[in-house]
């Protein structure tokens, strides 16, 4: 057995007791159904529809669903929270609403640019391995209940209040991130659809005032969400604040922003245009 495979043995069990304490803490204070607290019902669901749909996934050694099945998983995560949540209210409604506006987004769009590409490459050496391209799945599991939890705790709380400022402060930050990120994926779409810019880095649009604006929406629109759920958060479901602080970590520090500049920097690096877009433009939040 590789050295790789054998750390990934260690690995997967850590991962399912994060998730098990996780789905524990996010319960407290929620609603049951048949003895089992909906917000770990929720987060157990997470899970299991990336093993379903990993077995064809490494049977047929494709990565295709990859993104479309984790978009595919907040949508069905979040919709049977609702359907048997005991007490539905408006707040519950409209974040539902804007977990699956986005999820529908986003989804549609990742799987159409990997349909166009072909191949995803930062699968390429992990899909041979089961248990190496197992955690990866896992991982996606566990990267949607990060990242909806506030939705999810909001949902299946048995604290219930009326919408108020903060609803309409969190939506208001929502519409603007989601916003972000839909107008700087359309402007690299096109872009990058144009025979005249191949081998040229986008540096017009939302992309002229951040190196990522796509991500800063994205980060906006979960602290929307965060914001919208907060007045009924108590006790361990406190937790629930992981969701934008660990979608922030993950897109600045491990899995956006710093693959995309080290591949940018490979590409493009030493140009005297592209050394003087980095020196002039934020890497994230963007420039007035």
């Amino acid at each position: 057995m590789k050295k790789t495979d054998r750390s990934a043995l260690i690995v997967f069990p850590v991962l399912i007791l994060i998730g098990l304490l996780f789905a524990f803490a996010g319960s407290q204070g929620g609603t049951s159904v048949a003895g089992i607290p909906l917000f770990a019902l929720s987060v157990g669901l997470a899970f299991i529809i990336q093993w379903l749909v990993f077995i064809p996934a490494f049977l047929l050694q494709t990565e295709k669903f990859f993104d479309l099945t984790g978009s595919l998983t907040y949508i069905s995560v979040i919709l049977m929270a609702v359907f048997l949540s005991k007490d539905i209210d408006a707040r519950s409604i409209l974040l539902v609403a804007l977990v699956v506006i986005w999820a529908a987004r986003l989804g549609s769009f990742l799987f159409r640019r990997i349909q166009k590409a072909g191949k995803d490459d930062r699968f390429d050496e992990i899909k041979p391995s089961f248990i190496r391209f197992l955690n990866v799945w896992t991982i996606q599991g566990l990267w949607v209940a990060f990242t909806m939890a506030a939705a999810l705790v909001a949902i299946t709380t048995s604290n219930r209040k009326e919408l108020d400022l903060f609803a309409i402060i969190g939506l208001l930050v929502w519409v603007v991130g989601f916003a972000i990120e839909v107008i700087a994926d359309s402007q690299k779409s096109r872009f990058s659809a144009n025979p005249e810019n191949k081998g040229k880095f986008i540096q017009t649009g939302l992309w002229s005032r951040s190196r990522h604006p796509n991500y800063f929406g994205e980060i906006l629109l979960w602290i929307g969400v965060a914001i919208i759920a907060l007045p009924v958060l108590q006790g361990w479901q406190w937790v629930a604040l992981i969701s934008p602080v660990f979608v922030t970590l993950l897109l600045t520090r491990v899995s956006g922003v710093p693959l995309l500049e080290k591949k940018a920097d490979q590409k493009w690096g030493g140009q005297e245009d592209y050394e003087a877009y980095k020196k002039r433009t934020p890497v994230l939040i963007p420039r007035l």
